[in-house]
This record gives structure tokens, C-alpha cells and sequence, in this order.
């Protein structure tokens, strides 16, 4: 099932048992006055006793679907509706009761489904987390990885990524284990030499294009390379057309977008920058500098 789609970004759907409906209420308010548009799901009054897992059960339907880019969920603890939301794939529930864990929450495990308790805090204390909950945003980085590891991935999704891949280093094989890791077909662009020349310098590439793309293709994680010669792989995505791009994560997934122009319809990740033991990110400059170094007399 897909993540939400651009156009649901804006969209948060909302859902309690009969102990939630009035801060429900109060937590839809706020969501206007953030500029959000809300779907409420029910119920609508507290005097009928209702099971919260049928409420639970609708927004994880509708946010596993890509329907809604958030939800919050509220009960009197919280602990029913998470417990049920996160049994649909592209749910990440969080049980929230402080702005801390609330923004702790978004950065690293990029949760897409809040989690009240009505009883466990004021109704105050419950908006300033939902407030912390939306204003946080996911860290990226190093989180990647982790949070990518709890995802469902279409075996028929075709992921993209691309470089100069000239001397390969462990930064190299890691990104392209994950992008692997996130469909079943891993397409690698490389730059021609002519454009290695451009953007590198007259003494790069070190490796030839046929070398980088025969050293690729012996890889268990890699099932085609692609030689382009444009500074960016703009045309080649298009041309492709692939479920994910993957990129290192000197970007943002935005700053990605607009650079490469790639559709908004496909989906952009980025992977975490590997580093050397001594703290300084691997790279093949770095590479290419401590051989010619080590080769001075």
C-alpha cells in the first residue's frame, strides 16, 4: 500500500471512542486554525458508548492508504487506539503524553498517526502536544534506515539511484543495499566520462564508464546500469519512470526534487552518509587524496 500522496499532505483524520469526543473537538479547532483540513470519522457525541477499535480501524485504513497524511487518534489512555492502528503496514502510531516524546516521535520514528489519552492529561496539555506533534518534522539522517526497516516494500517497485560510483567504498555498497532493500529492481545511473571531466576535474574519472558499469553490474544488489551524460539524471528519470529515487543524504528529499526535477509522483529517500572511523564521511575525493598522498615519494 502506498504512502500518502502529495495531494493528502494537508489532510489529518480524526477518530476517538466516546471518552475523546471533546477533545476531539477542541484538537479539530486547532487543526483548522493551523490550516489543516480535517476528516472526522466519529463518533460525534460522548452520551453513547462506542468500541474504539471501530474508530481505529477506519483512520488506519485511511492513512495505510495514502488517503490522509496524518491522524490522531484519541481514547481515554491512548493505548487501544495505538495498539490497533499499528497493525496496518504504513501506520506508525505513536502513544503520546508530552510534547517531548511528541516531537521525539516525528524526528526519529516519523510517526504518522498520534495517539491521545483524554484522561491522562488536561485538555491543554493534549493540544500542546498535538501543536509540538505537527510543528516537529522527521530527522532524516541516520533515521532512514531504521524507519524504512518497519515498511512494507512492493517487490515490483523499481528504485533509482545514481553517482559517479568511481572507486567504490563502504558508503557506495551501503546505499545501494538500501535502495535495494526498498523494491525488487535497483536501477543505477552513472555519469559518462565526459561529464565526470565536467563536474570532477580533467583527472577524473579514475575508472573508465565501462569499468564503473562492469564493476556495478558483478553486484548482488544492483539489476541494471545506466550510462547518462547530463550533469543531473533528470532525463532519465523521466525516462524511467521509477517507484523511488534514493540519494545520499548531502540533500533533503526536497532539495532532491527540485534539483534533479524528479515527478511528484515518485517517491524520494535519502540515506544516511556513511563515515570513516575517524568521523570524516566517506567519499572517493577523500579516497583519490589519501592514495596520491601515500604514493609521494
Amino acid at each position: 500500500m502506498p504512502e500518502s500522496s502529495r495531494a493528502a499532505d494537508g489532510v489529518v483524520v480524526l477518530g476517538s471512542d466516546h471518552n475523546g469526543v471533546e477533545l476531539k473537538e477542541q484538537a479539530k479547532a486547532l487543526l483548522i486554525e493551523c490550516g489543516y483540513r480535517c476528516v472526522d470519522v466519529g463518533p460525534y457525541t460522548a452520551e453513547e458508548k462506542v468500541d474504539y477499535v471501530d474508530y481505529a480501524k477506519t483512520v488506519g485504513h485511511i492513512v495505510d492508504a495514502g488517503d490522509a497524511r496524518w491522524g490522531v487518534l484519541i481514547c481515554g489512555t491512548g493505548v487501544g487506539m495505538s495498539m490497533v492502528a499499528n497493525r496496518f503496514p504504513n501506520v506508525r502510531a505513536a502513544l503520546v503524553h508530552s510534547p517531548e516524546v511528541a516531537y521525539k516521535s516525528r524526528e526519529h520514528n516519523d510517526a504518522n498517526v498520534l495517539c491521545l489519552g483524554a484522561w491522562v492529561n488536561p485538555p491543554q496539555r493534549n493540544l500542546e502536544i498535538l501543536r509540538t506533534w505537527l510543528e516537529a518534522a522527521f530527522g532524516e539522517g541516520r533515521h532512514v534506515r531504521r524507519v524504512e526497516k518497519t515498511k512494507p516494500h512492493s517487490r515490483e517497485k523499481v528504485v533509482f539511484t545514481n553517482g559517479v560510483f568511481d572507486l567504490l567504498h563502504k558508503g557506495h555498497i551501503a546505499l545501494l543495499q538500501f535502495a535495494k532493500s526498498l523494491g525488487g529492481k535497483l536501477v543505477v545511473g552513472i555519469n559518462s566520462d565526459r561529464s565526470v571531466r565536467l563536474l570532477k576535474g580533467p583527472d577524473r574519472p579514475i575508472n573508465a564508464e565501462r569499468d564503473r558499469k562492469a564493476v556495478l553490474e558483478n553486484l548482488d544488489c544492483v539489476d541494471q546500469v545506466l550510462v547518462f551524460d547530463d550533469f543531473t539524471p533528470t532525463a532519465l528519470i523521466r525516462e524511467l519512470h521509477p517507484d523511488i529515487v534514493v540519494k545520499g543524504a548531502e540533500w533533503t528529499a526536497e532539495e532532491v526534487r527540485r534539483r534533479d526535477g524528479t515527478p511528484e509522483d515518485i517517491e524520494v529517500r535519502v540515506f544516511p552518509l556513511v563515515r570513516e572511523a575517524d568521523g570524516a564521511r566517506c567519499s572517493t575525493t577523500a579516497l583519490v587524496q589519501k592514495v596520491r598522498a601515500c604514493a609521494e615519494p
